[in-house]
C-alpha cells in the first residue's frame, strides 16, 4: 500500500475522520478544504483538523471539544448505507479465519449485499488477489460499489461486481478448478453448490454464511450427499463485551449473540472419495421431499425491501462516494473519473 493510503500519519485532505463530540455524538465527515462540519454545538472547521495526528482532541466555536479518529473498518461498515443486510464484524473476521482468505487468492463472493464483507475480503487478499462477487439485484450492487469505494477512496482494480444468479454466471467468468475459495451468503446456497465445486481447486473451500437452522440444515445435506466435498462443519460466533472499571468488573448486560451460522467444506480431488463419505453416500438421505419446501426462500422468512426504500439507501451510497470523490480531487487537484 503506498504511502498517500496508508490508513495512519496526520490527517489530510480526503481522509475520513469520526469525530466523538459532546454526549458520545458521532460524526463521520469527509476532509475538504473549506470544509465545516454544523451542529447546534457550534461550527468545526476542517481546517482545524488537517495536519493533526489521529487521535488528537480538536475544538469548534462553540467551545466543545471533539476526538479526531479515523473510523476503523468495523466503524464503517456498522454506519454506512445499506441496500441489504450486512455481515457484522465478528462474522466476517471468523469468515477470514474459517474459509482461510490469504493475499493473493481468488475469491468468489455472493451476493454482495452492501458490500460489508466485501471490504473485508478485499483487505486480506490484498492487490494480488482477485475478488468475483456476484449480486442479483442491480440496486444492491450499486450501494456495494459506492460503499467500498468511499471507504477505500479509489475503485479496486481486484475486484469485479457481476449482476447475475451466481449458477448462470460463475462458469461464464471463471475457468474449471481456478478459484480458491467461495464465499455464498445467499437464500438458497445448495443451488449453486454443483458450479461452485466445479470452480474450486481442489482443496479449496467453499463457506456459506446461513441465517437459520433449516437452511444451515438443507446446504449441510446437500454438499454431504454430493460427494465432492469434506464432511462439513459448522459453527456460529457469539460475542459478549465486560463491563471493566476498577473492581467493578461483570459481564455486559447486552451481547451480539446469533448473527448466522458458518459452515464450511473443502473441495475434494476429482473422483476421490474418502471412506466415511462412501458409507454415506450409501444411506438415504435424512429428509423428505415435502421437507424441501420449509427450505424454500419465502419458508424461511426472505424479507423483501420496497423500492422507494432501496432508491433512498442507493442515493445515501451515491452521495457519500460522491464526497470521497470531490475530497480525492481537491488532493490531487486532477478529475476521478
Amino acid at each position: 500500500m503506498s504511502a498517500d493510503l496508508r490508513p495512519s500519519g496526520p490527517f489530510r485532505i480526503g481522509d475520513r475522520v469520526q469525530l466523538t463530540g459532546p454526549k458520545g455524538r458521532l460524526h463521520t465527515v469527509t476532509l475538504r478544504e473549506g470544509g465545516e462540519l454544523h451542529t447546534h454545538h457550534g461550527v468545526l472547521r476542517h481546517e482545524g483538523i488537517i495536519g493533526q495526528p489521529d487521535g488528537s482532541v480538536v475544538v469548534n466555536s462553540g467551545g466543545h471539544e471533539y476526538l479526531a479518529l479515523r473510523p476503523l473498518l468495523r466503524d464503517f461498515v456498522m454506519s454506512m448505507p445499506r441496500g441489504a443486510a450486512i455481515v457484522y464484524p465478528k462474522d466476517a473476521a471468523q469468515i477470514l479465519a474459517s474459509a482461510d482468505i490469504f493475499p493473493g487468492a481468488t475469491v468468489v463472493e455472493a451476493g454482495v449485499g452492501s458490500g460489508a464483507l466485501s471490504l473485508w475480503l478485499l483487505r486480506a487478499i490484498g492487490p494480488e488477489g482477485r475478488l468475483l462477487s456476484f449480486e442479483r439485484r442491480e440496486e444492491f450492487s450499486e450501494v456495494a460499489e459506492a460503499n467500498v469505494e468511499t471507504f477505500l477512496g479509489h475503485y479496486p482494480e481486484s475486484w469485479q461486481v457481476v449482476v447475475g444468479d451466481l449458477a448462470d454466471e460463475l462458469p461464464e467468468v471463471t475457468e474449471p478448478g481456478s478459484v480458491d475459495r467461495v464465499v455464498l451468503d445467499m437464500l438458497a446456497p445448495w443451488e449453486c453448490i454443483d458450479v461452485v465445486a466445479e470452480a474450486l481447486t481442489p482443496g479449496g473451500v467453499v463457506l456459506c454464511y446461513i441465517a437459520t437452522a433449516t437452511q444451515l440444515s438443507r446446504v449441510a445435506e446437500y454438499i454431504r450427499h454430493s460427494g465432492l466435498f469434506t464432511e462439513p462443519e459448522a459453527t456460529e460466533t457469539m460475542v459478549r463485551g465486560w463491563h471493566v472499571e476498577g473492581l467493578a468488573v461483570r459481564p455486559d448486560h447486552r451481547m451480539v449473540a446469533h448473527t448466522g451460522f458458518l459452515l464450511t467444506a473443502r473441495r475434494l480431488a476429482p473422483g476421490a472419495m474418502p471412506p466415511d463419505v462412501r458409507k454415506r453416500a450409501l444411506k438415504k438421505p435424512s429428509y423428505a421431499d415435502e421437507d424441501v419446501e420449509a427450505w424454500t426462500p419465502g419458508a424461511v422468512g426472505d424479507r423483501e425491501i420496497t423500492d422507494k426504500n432501496l432508491r433512498k439507501r442507493v442515493r445515501d451510497a451515491q452521495k457519500a462516494v460522491e464526497g470521497a470523490r470531490h475530497a480525492a480531487e481537491d488532493r490531487s487537484g486532477e478529475t476521478v473519473d
